[in-house]
Order: C-alpha cells, then sequence, then structure tokens
C-alpha cells in the first residue's frame, strides 16, 4: 500500500512537470514588442540598450540624440528583459526612460541634470 501511494506521487509530480515544460516552451517561442522611449527636454543624449532576442543579449547606443526617441522591437525567447539607460549631455536638462512590453505598464525612471542617467531595467 506505500508503494502504491509512492507510485501515485511520483506519477503526479511526473505530470505536474510535463505541465510546467510545455507552459515554459509555449512562453519561449511567443513574440514579444518591446517599445524603448525616451522624452524630455535635452540636446547630445547619449541612449543605450539592450535586449534578448531569441536567447543572446545584444547592446546598442546612440549618441548625440535629440528627444523624443523612440525605438521598437520584436523579441522572441524565454528571456526577453534588457534595459534602456538614457544618459544627459554637459548641458544637462530633464528625461525620462520608458520600456513598454506588449500591453503591460511601463516601467519608467527620470533623470535631471548634467550627466544624470534615467535608467529603466527589470521587464
Amino acid at each position: 500500500m506505500l508503494l502504491g501511494l509512492l507510485l501515485l506521487l511520483l506519477g503526479g509530480c511526473a505530470a505536474l512537470f510535463a505541465v510546467f515544460v510545455g507552459e515554459v516552451q509555449k512562453e519561449a517561442g511567443r513574440p514579444a514588442r518591446v517599445t524603448y522611449a525616451a522624452t524630455g527636454k535635452a540636446t547630445d543624449v547619449t541612449i543605450t540598450y539592450s535586449t534578448w532576442h531569441d536567447g543572446s543579449a545584444s547592446t546598442s547606443q546612440v549618441g548625440g540624440q535629440n528627444l523624443p526617441w523612440t525605438k521598437v522591437l520584436t523579441t522572441k525567447g524565454f528571456a526577453k528583459g534588457g534595459s534602456l539607460v538614457v544618459t544627459l549631455g554637459s548641458q544637462g536638462g530633464a528625461a525620462t526612460c520608458s520600456v513598454t512590453v506588449d500591453d503591460d505598464p511601463p516601467i519608467t525612471a527620470s533623470a535631471m541634470g548634467p550627466f544624470a542617467s534615467a535608467v529603466c531595467n527589470g521587464f
């Protein structure tokens, strides 16, 4: 009887594990739309953004930007996170970074002053 209960318990664990693996595989294949945005009043801004795409991380940087700035990427894979860093130049100003994944609420941060950075991550 104890052996029967043990086998039943192991069978239940195996079934739960199979469901979990199926959900992870489904999520890994789902595309996600990531919208990076930088707004505010500043010139000569450096924008650095990174993201995961098909299991690999990539980082890009653009300098000498005037705000507003927007970039939209489509990514696929289990890890979809990345970061957006908006760094103000020597003239300072104010900037807000914003990252939106699909229709989720945006992640935002703000910065003011010379060489200040707004950092959005954790998405």
